[in-house]
């Protein structure tokens, strides 16, 4: 796992090198408003942008700020944040049926714990995708450490920048009210855990 990770975080750091000061500021900003630890930072952000503007072609300021902001992405990314994840948006919409396959809608079957998930996606119904989830999850090495604290029995769809995620017939409506709070206090989390749901 670490030797993926690495030459992960190391690209991104590269990557943020080669864009605009301005974009990289609103990408992080933006980023930053989604999370908990955004009134941390407010400040700094205002101040650069504040600073930005007044820097007109002044290089060796933008050159000043931008290493400043990369080096808040760098921070960011260590405490666990993914910064890819910046213009993604999560929409937790009502409940779907069967129909829905006919809009490109698939099925989604997800266990959380308190830090965690393990999912499935497929074609069969959403009773047999939780069947082998739960084979999963029991036949894991991390089952010591993975408590499930909800079950969820979705439809999802990615949609451009969008993840829409829609209750199934399985799902009761007081565990897809649970997974809209989520989503409303923390959508950058349940991204995460869906980032490789295609």
């Amino acid at each position: 796992m670490k030797k993926s990770v690495k030459p992960l975080f190391l690209s991104n750091l590269f990557s943020d090198r080669f864009v605009d000061t301005w974009k990289l500021l609103s990408q992080t900003s933006g980023f930053l408003s989604r999370t908990p630890v955004f009134d941390q930072y407010e400040e700094d952000l205002r101040l650069w942008r504040r600073d930005l503007q007044k820097a007109a072609k002044d290089g060796d300021e933008y050159k000043r700020i931008k290493e400043e902001i990369i080096e808040l992405r760098k921070t960011l990314r260590l405490q666990g944040y993914d910064l890819s994840l910046a213009e993604q948006t999560l929409e937790v919409d009502g409940f779907r049926n069967d129909a829905s396959l006919g809009e490109g809608f698939r099925r989604l079957v997800i266990f959380f714990s308190d830090n965690n998930a393990y999912w499935i996606s497929g074609n069969e119904n959403h009773i047999t995708l939780a069947e082998q989830l739960t084979k999963e999850v029991n036949d894991s090495q991390q089952k010591n450490y993975f408590t499930i604290r909800s079950r969820h029995y979705l439809w999802y769809l990615r949609k451009g920048n969008k993840l829409i995620l829609s209750g199934s017939d399985s799902e009761f409506k007081d565990n897809f009210e649970h997974l809209k709070a989520m989503a409303e206090a923390n959508s950058l989390k349940i991204l995460a855990f869906l980032k490789h749901l295609r």
